[in-house]
């Protein structure tokens, strides 16, 4: 997924001596440019925590990582029962 580029301001945004239509205009903008930030966040966030995609994409780590801990937690059982 990629980034979403920082939304073009106008440039008489924060200016003084604005009209109310220039002001509406940019409020409008700003709804509008803060309501796609909203839903492409919601996107990626359901992305993210979707836990069968994220273990499909990165099943040979998470096989690394099972097989590691359980030659670790063997390790460990065999020195316990040296003692």
């Amino acid at each position: 997924m990629s980034t979403n580029p920082e939304p073009q301001r106008p440039l008489t945004a924060g200016l003084p001596g604005r009209t109310a239509a220039q002001i509406r205009r940019d409020i409008d903008l700003q709804r509008r440019d803060l309501g796609t930030s909203v839903e492409l966040l919601r996107g990626r966030v359901a992305e993210l925590t979707d836990w069968r995609r994220q273990v499909q994409a990165h099943r040979s780590q998470l096989i690394v990582g099972a097989a590691v801990a359980g030659f670790a937690l063997g390790g460990l059982m065999m020195l316990r029962r040296r003692r």
